[in-house]
């Protein structure tokens, strides 16, 4: 096939990595920044530069930019693709994108299939981008219920081929709520967890524990917050719902109820450890 790649971030890179390594697909990509098409051509990472004409031979195409830009892109190529081309993005929200893009792949006769790999690093940017990224990593794709199965079999095999260990179906509500949780918060409170003032006296004092909970801190603002605000309605509830558990230590702590803090780190480990079979 041939396989266009709009933005070559961290994953939009990676999967351009991914594929020459992995495949014999080719890739054409474009991104904003030419120094970045430059360095992908230098290192193999693309076979050719996305123009007009050969947008309109892909196969399937990927657009990993920030949510936003995703739709304005798409909309603005929407008359481009070849009929019947599967369009593909990897935002990191489904249901704000699904809901503007899926019309426009009705209306021009190609497929639309949100999607959002799961994996990352703290870093953004190509030089960043890994060629191993998605090895045993979760590819989730929101279909919107009327296509073939054949053709999201081929999705599926497609992911498969590049290291994932699963493609995860789901609607984007659901992937909404869970990427609420599973993601979203956890940059939330690592984000607060580094404001304490004793942030900046850790070293010689911290272990894995300060550095699993400060990793994702190192994030980039601009893409979380248009992410945060894109899933409000998903992460409030679980913003407030932690905030509310947290008081629950915070009162056992005040109250000097050891009974009750044995309690609630006995439940925690419990769950923790459902979790785990």
């Amino acid at each position: 096939m041939k396989i266009g790649i709009v933005g070559l971030g961290l994953i939009g890179g990676s999967l351009a990595k991914t594929i020459k390594m992995k495949t014999e697909h080719t890739v054409i990509a474009c991104d904003v920044d030419l120094q970045t098409i430059l360095q992908a051509q230098l290192m193999d990472a693309m076979d050719e530069e996305m123009d007009s004409c050969n947008l309109a031979e892909c196969d399937m195409v990927l657009v990993a930019l920030y949510p936003g830009a995703i739709v304005e892109w798409i909309g603005q190529h929407a008359q481009q693709f070849k009929q019947g081309a599967m369009v593909i993005d990897c935002g990191g929200v489904k249901q704000e994108i699904c809901r503007q893009i899926a019309p426009l792949a009705k209306e021009h006769g190609w497929y639309f299939i949100g999607g959002h790999p799961m994996a990352g690093r703290e870093f953004s940017g190509f030089k960043y981008a890994k060629d191993d990224l998605f090895d045993n990593a979760s590819m989730i794709l929101t279909p919107m219920g009327d296509e073939a199965p054949e053709l999201l079999q081929q999705a599926r095999d497609f992911f498969m081929d590049l290291g994932f260990r699963r493609v995860q179906f789901t609607t984007p509500q659901i992937h909404d709520e869970m990427i609420a949780y599973t993601s979203q918060l956890a940059h939330v409170v690592s984000s607060a967890y580094v404001k304490t003032p004793l942030a900046g006296r850790h070293k010689g004092f911290s272990a894995g524990s300060f550095a699993d909970m400060t990793r994702v801190a190192r994030l980039n603002e601009t893409m979380w917050t248009e992410l945060f605000f894109d899933n409000r309605e998903a992460l409030l509830p679980e913003v407030e719902g932690l905030v509310q558990r947290l008081t629950a230590y915070r009162d056992a702590l005040r109250d000097n109820d050891r009974e009750r803090m044995m309690q609630l780190l006995r439940e925690g480990r419990e769950i923790k450890e459902s979790l785990e079979n």
